[in-house]
């Protein structure tokens, strides 16, 4: 790792030479004191540009009045105006090799204007005053792999609007989300990119701004407080970030000095045709800096906990959504993309080193080795987790089968054990899986209203106790039938009615009992936290598993993919002892059938499953419960008696048993004694007829 803690080199050669973790606090504008006058530095990396200067509100937006000088043969521009304000708009007018001149913003920009307007503005970052350190505090002494992590992911500007259907701001957000997420027991929210774009469209996965929060929901110090009291409450932040491709937009990133400058020139590797966007050309080391410094900003300056790198597959691959002819292989003839591989290297040792509490999350749908192995080796990358999207894809394709024919797919339900622990794994059910004609998650269960509801319960419920950390999009909580719409907030008003109450306080009970049990969390990552009961039921779609805590601690948790009941169902158990339902998918409170396993439920001295003991359940349809041990009893043993009355009854008994096997053997052995007195009579008459032949024919 070639960054270091105590690097005194000018931040200008950090830059150069793709070493800079902080590079937003160079290049941009800043203001300064110059020569005791007070005003901005503007700086901008544009490297084969025959001219740059600075254009705005302060200069009427004149292109001659304002250039810049070039303090570097690699292509950097710096220049001071005196006097500038915060606020002030401002663009570089760059001058091609063609000497044709583009308005550009500023890459390095930390506010931006409301879109359809696409100025910079000059914007002082510094002064927030936080108020999370007890929060950094309890994540140094508390490390996120052991913790309870259960994602809410949001869309900032659909979540909830206002009556004239405007955005709410961040403010407003920090007032209302907040609260709901912490009363549904949620442990961290995860934005949607909330990087500057310019298309509503692109849900923000189009960034424009790499270092400006987007200005629809209102500044930059916004943001900060909505974080901050994210933080206050014990609430987590998580950041989609989108290192893999940007747009074509005339004023962002692409063709920045008229040439491939942030992109590939080749379309063949700086093009996702069907994204319509740019690839970042990661072999530059200006580029590597703009990158991981962008990283960086948001874990230095908004202190977020988090970031989930999007479309990282894409990035992995050379040939990712190309056909033949339309892909260049690396130096080896593979399709690996090697310098695309040293930078996400890069990216997460140096968020680790200067962050090591922070989680670097991929979306990678690939089976690439080792994405989240640290330290790196073996081509691996670094990252804290990982979006298990096999298991996303196999059970959401299992959920919504006609339960008819779900016991001839019983494999899809428990093939995710077989990797479970190659990587640490998120549980992803997220934004891309109830949008484009997937249907919402209700709306993906079979059959009828109240078995709509009783699936996704089942499902939500499966979901918590198996191994890896949780991530659940917005609306699914309050079972919104209807897909989502980013031009709408969700459907509030379904709350109106008994069975989406009913669902919402579900996911709330559910996500306590998942946060506030060990056994739940503490060993997402390895064979010690899991172990099957039950996996081959296929005929009844019924599984069982147990998960286990460092302590010893456990949950057992029974599956019913089926609308039958299962009454008398034998399953095995560790221990001899008194068991109790302690979670129920189908409880009357949730809107369920009510059929539960009240009270003790003692086990038996009866082998099932490979386990010693067993308990007989009835198991609810649709309906996933949990068990744990209440109180271990001794495991009964057979005495000898010393009853008198009793020994006799003994010694009666085997005297009968033994007088009944010397009948039978006397009995056989009459049998035997008949049997050959028979046969010597045959053999003598034998031998005698042979004799008399025999002297006859000697005479």
């Amino acid at each position: 790792m070639a960054f270091k803690l105590n690097d005194e080199r000018p931040p200008l050669d950090q830059f150069l030479q793709g070493e800079s973790a902080h590079a937003y606090e160079f290049l941009g504008s800043h203001f300064v004191n110059w020569d005791n006058r007070d005003g901005v530095v503007f700086r901008v990396w544009a490297p084969n540009a025959l001219s740059v200067s600075v254009v705005g509100d302060f200069n009427n937006w004149d292109s001659n009045a304002n250039y810049m000088y070039k303090i570097s043969d690699s292509g950097v521009w710096e220049l001071f105006i005196e006097g500038v304000q915060e606020y002030a708009c401002y663009k570089y007018c760059v001058e091609t090799p063609w000497t044709e001149r583009r308005l550009k913003t500023d890459p390095y920009a930390f506010h931006c204007e409301v879109r359809p307007d696409n100025a910079s503005k000059v914007y002082e970052i510094h002064g927030y005053e936080w108020n999370d350190g007890e929060w950094f505090n309890f994540k140094k002494e508390h490390p996120h792999k052991t913790q309870p992590i259960n994602v809410y992911e949001i869309n900032a500007g659909s979540w909830r609007k206002n009556e004239d259907g405007t955005f709410f701001s961040y403010r407003q957000l920090a007032d209302e989300l907040i609260p709901y997420v912490k009363n549904m027991g949620y442990t961290h929210i995860e934005f949607m990119p909330i990087t500057e774009f310019p298309f509503d469209g692109s849900w923000g996965y189009q960034v424009t701004g790499y270092y400006a929060a987007t200005s629809r929901y209102g500044e930059p110090k916004d943001l900060m407080y909505l974080v901050d009291k994210c933080h206050q409450e014990g609430i987590g932040v998580i950041l989609d970030w989108v290192p893999a491709h940007f747009p074509k937009d005339g004023h962002g990133l692409a063709r920045f000095d008229g040439t491939g400058c942030y992109e590939y020139e080749d379309y063949r590797i700086g093009e996702h045709k069907e994204w319509g966007t740019y690839i970042f050309n990661y072999s530059r080391f200006e580029v590597t800096s703009f990158l991981i410094s962008s990283a960086m900003f948001w874990l230095d300056m908004y202190h977020v906990d988090g970031i989930r790198v999007d479309a990282v597959a894409s990035m992995l691959y050379l040939d990712y959504n190309r056909k033949d002819g339309e892909w260049i292989a690396n130096c080896y003839g593979g399709r690996e993309n090697l310098v695309a591989v040293d930078f996400l290297q890069k990216l997460n040792s140096t968020v680790h080193m200067f962050h090591p509490e922070a989680m670097m999350i991929a979306e990678e749908s690939t089976a690439w080795p080792n994405v989240t192995r640290y330290p790196i080796q073996d081509m691996g990358l670094g990252f804290d987790y990982k979006w298990n999207m096999g298991w996303m894809n196999d059970m959401l394709s299992y959920i919504s089968l006609d339960p008819l024919w779900r016991n001839y797919h019983h494999d899809t339900l428990t093939f995710s054990m077989v990797y479970a622990f190659s990587e640490n794994f998120m549980l992803p059910i997220s934004h891309d899986e109830v949008v484009y004609g997937k249907g919402s998650l209700i709306n993906k269960m079979p059959g009828g209203y109240d078995q709509k509801f009783a699936g996704v319960r089942g499902f939500v419920t499966y979901m918590m106790a198996h191994p890896g950390k949780k991530l659940m999009f917005m609306g699914s909580e309050i079972g919104q039938f209807d897909e989502w719409n980013a031009e709408q907030q969700l459907q509030w008003d379904l709350l109106d009615y008994e069975k989406h109450r009913q669902l919402n306080h579900f996911f709330a009970e559910a996500n306590k009992f998942y946060r506030d049990v060990p056994a739940m969390h503490e060993n997402d990552y390895d064979w010690n936290g899991f172990q099957w009961i039950a996996l081959d039921d296929y005929k009844q779609s019924v599984i069982a598993f147990r998960r286990i805590a460092n302590d010893g601690s456990e949950i057992i948790c029974i599956c019913n993919f089926q609308p039958v009941t299962r009454e008398k169902y034998r399953i095995g158990v560790p221990v001899y002892g008194i068991y109790e339902e302690v979670f129920n998918s189908e409880s009357e409170e949730f809107g369920g059938c009510g059929i539960v396993n009240s009270g003790e439920i003692k086990a038996k001295t009866v082998k099932d499953h490979g386990l010693d003991y067993s308990m007989v359940l009835t198991l609810p349809p649709l309906g996933v419960t949990y068990y744990k041990l209440k109180k271990e009893l001794p495991v009964p043993v057979r005495k000898k008696s010393t009853s008198k009355k009793t020994a006799k009854k003994e010694a009666a008994a085997m005297k009968a048993k033994e007088e009944k096997a010397g009948a039978k053997k006397s009995a056989d052995k009459k049998a035997k004694e008949k049997k050959v007195e028979e046969k010597p009579k045959t053999e003598v008459a034998e031998k005698t007829d042979t004799t008399a032949e025999e002297k006859q024919n000697k005479s």
